[in-house]
Parts: structure tokens; C-alpha cells; sequence
């Protein structure tokens, strides 16, 4: 079975392939209440949208609301939210279809599953953060309630122009600051907030690595440099911890950076395996990003905004 469901009490469950009918998610434990429109998600949507000068598919990504919405208020019972898939060209993968792409999930998804769906990755396609994106406007709503600000920006360069001569892609470096987070949000062992973030983060399919904070920095520091001393205004001289001690939220910024690859699928020849073992020339066809770090900000976004919201929901019940 496939882990498909993120979260505690606000949860959230994605379904759907690349190139299937449509994709989508469920959202459970939203409270009830909640002013939402279709825009609001349209336009988170519309941040992670593919461009055609990005190299990937053009799809309108245009949501529809199924349940969980009444007069544009949120009635305490599931969210369901698709969106269709318009622009899939299927046949682009049919070479590929015994092949295990450079970089991508084909191999292993085949060995833990004994079947896969080619056509552009299926379910391990970078798509499915869509659902993520629209599950993240969701929370965002309820996070403004509490004046919690998420904003992502990417902190890398990158040269589009020069990655379409090469056929060739990059990846970069995002850094996600989240502000107005009370203290106190996360526990000190299992569930620890970082863990959560960091769970969240690596479980998008481009993310390779996240730091907190100083983040590995820290390693060439003294404890009197890592340290965060308070100031004379009633905060502190500095962040090193990234917003969080012991696994819960200090008041202060959270910060944090992730690193994101460079997109597999490149015009470039390759070699790969085929599923006997031998190993074949290859040049992936179809739109495919040179650089996905654009489009992946709103998703550091929405994953950020699930975890959040989940501990905000979760420590209402902390404390009597």
C-alpha cells in the first residue's frame, strides 16, 4: 500500500495520475465556517501552473469544487477538489514504456508495486503537487485567521535561456520563511515541528534536502555563536534556530531552506536500463521543465501551510 493521506486532524489525501482523468484531493478536519472561493484556490494554482516557457505542458489547471463548500463557507465535513487533466499526450511515453527514465521514480515504483503507469510518471509525477497546491489554499485560509504568513522565494539563479540550448535542466534552493507563528506549536520527541516540516518538504518529489535556521552552517559554529541571545526590544539578536527549540515553535520567523533537483527529463541524450537489464540510448520526448524551482514554490507553500494548520488544530487539545 502507498502512503497518500498527510496530516493528524487537518488530513489530506491525493489521488490521481499524470495522465489520468483528472487529479484531485479529499481534505478532512477543516473547521467549519471557513470563507472560501473557487479563486482562492484557482490562484495558488495558477502560481504552479505549467508554462510553456518552462518547457512543460500547457494545462489550464481550472479546479471544481465538489463537496465541503456551501455559499462559499466550509461545513465541517470533507473538501473534495479536481482538477482535469486536458493536455496529456500519452503516446509521447510509449517508447519508454519498458524503459526506466535516468532520474526518475519508473525502477523503483516497479519494484515495490510489480506494475507502474509509464505515461508521464503516472502518480510519481511532479502533477500530483496540484492536489497538494489546492489542499494549501485551503490552509492558508485558515492560517490568515490567525494573521500566519507563509512566502516562499527562490534564493538561486538559474538561466532558462542557456538550459533550452543545452537541453539540459537545474534545480535551486528555495527559502520559506513563516511568520506570526505563536509559541508553542509541535512536540519535543516524535512529532517534533521540524520533523513534520521536514517530512512535508521531502515528501515533495523534487525536494532532496531541507535545513533549519543556520542549518548545517551550524556545524562550524560554537554554541556561544549558534546560540540566540535575547535583545533589548524583547526578541532576539538572531535566528539560528529557525524559529524552533526542541521540536516547538519559538514566536520567532520559522525559517528554512530547501534544495530542489534538477528535472529528469531532459532533450539531451541518455543511456538507461530496460526491464531485461540491457542498457539502451535513449531522448525523452514531450514539454518537461528545464527548471521546476518556479513552479515549486507554491507547493513549499502549501506543505507548509498543512503542517502549520495541523498544529494549530492539534494544540487546541494540549492544554486545558
Amino acid at each position: 500500500m502507498a502512503a497518500n493521506t498527510f496530516g493528524e486532524l487537518f488530513r489530506v489525501t491525493t489521488f490521481g495520475e499524470s495522465h489520468g482523468p483528472a487529479m484531485g484531493c479529499v481534505i478532512d478536519g477543516c473547521p467549519s465556517g471557513v470563507l472560501i472561493t473557487l479563486s482562492d484556490i484557482e490562484k495558488e494554482l495558477l502560481r504552479r501552473r505549467p508554462r510553456k516557457e518552462f518547457g512543460s505542458r500547457d494545462e489550464k489547471d481550472t479546479p471544481e469544487i465538489l463537496s465541503g463548500i456551501f455559499e462559499g463557507k466550509t461545513l465541517g465535513t470533507p473538501i473534495a477538489i479536481i482538477v482535469r487533466n486536458t493536455s496529456q499526450n500519452s503516446k509521447d511515453y510509449d517508447e519508454l514504456k519498458d524503459i526506466y527514465r535516468p532520474g526518475h521514480a519508473d525502477f523503483t515504483w516497479e519494484e515495490k508495486f510489480g506494475i507502474r503507469d509509464h505515461r508521464g510518471g503516472g502518480r510519481s509525477s511532479g502533477r500530483e503537487t496540484l492536489c497538494r497546491v489546492a489542499a494549501g489554499a485551503i490552509a492558508k485560509k485558515i492560517l490568515s485567521l490567525h494573521n500566519i504568513n507563509i512566502n516562499a522565494i527562490i534564493t538561486s539563479p538559474f538561466d532558462i535561456d542557456k538550459l533550452k540550448l543545452e537541453k539540459d535542466s537545474c534545480g535551486g534552493i528555495i527559502t520559506c520563511t513563516i511568520s506570526g507563528v505563536p509559541a508553542g506549536l509541535g512536540d519535543p520527541v516524535f512529532n517534533k515541528l521540524d520533523a513534520r516540516l521536514a517530512l512535508a518538504m521531502l515528501s515533495i518529489g523534487s525536494c532532496k534536502g531541507i535545513e533549519f535556521g543556520a542549518g548545517f552552517a551550524s556545524a562550524n559554529m560554537k554554541g556561544s555563536e549558534n546560540n540566540d541571545y535575547p535583545s533589548a526590544d524583547g526578541k532576539f539578536k538572531t535566528n539560528n534556530c529557525g524559529g524552533i527549540l526542541g521540536g516547538i515553535s519559538t514566536g520567532q520567523e520559522i525559517i528554512f531552506k530547501v534544495v530542489i533537483k534538477p528535472t529528469p527529463s531532459i532533450g539531451k541524450p541518455q543511456k538507461a536500463y530496460d526491464k531485461k537489464g540491457n542498457i539502451k540510448d535513449i531522448e525523452i520526448k514531450g514539454n518537461h521543465d528545464f527548471c521546476i524551482v518556479p513552479r515549486a514554490v507554491p507547493v513549499v507553500e502549501a506543505m507548509a501551510a498543512l503542517v502549520i494548520t495541523d498544529f494549530l488544530l492539534l494544540s487546541r487539545v494540549s492544554r486545558i
